[in-house]
């Protein structure tokens, strides 16, 4: 996949906030290191540091009924607009620990996913192309 500059707009640049719950937080982070033939902010695409400069959370890994609440108040932090991605498997359904009594069977059951990237875990191209998905929603 090839991605070029996204326009978010003239004076809008999108800022993300990774949630890196577990495995998937991994290759999330890799998507996010600067310096990679993909640089996000070539892209238009900021790194923030606290759920108060994210328009964009990105829930990545297992998510337990413990860390719930958490992700919750992160998420109700975020000035609007505000979008949720959710990336791996585990994230988008609780992947293969989805009968375990203390995994969240999926983020959407709490929060307002926009765009599921799908893996286990999916290659950091993949956050891109869910970003990409993201501002072909909100264009």
């Amino acid at each position: 996949m090839t991605v070029s500059t996204l326009d978010w707009g003239t004076t809008y640049r999108v800022t993300v906030l990774d949630l890196g719950l577990a495995c998937c937080g991994v290759e999330v982070m890799a998507a996010l290191e600067g310096g990679r033939p993909h640089d996000l902010a070539a892209l238009g695409v900021d790194v923030a540091h606290a759920a108060g400069e994210a328009h964009v959370l990105i829930v990545s890994g297992t998510v337990t009924d413990v860390m719930l609440p958490a992700v919750i108040a992160t998420y109700q932090e975020m000035p609007e607009p505000r979008y949720v991605l959710s990336v791996g498997a585990c994230s988008n359904t609780g992947g293969p620990y989805w009968d375990s009594y203390s995994v969240t069977k999926g983020i959407d059951q709490a929060l307002p996913v926009h765009v599921a990237v799908p893996g286990c875990p999916p290659r950091p191209e993949a956050l891109l192309e869910g970003l990409a998905a993201l501002h072909r929603l909100v264009s």
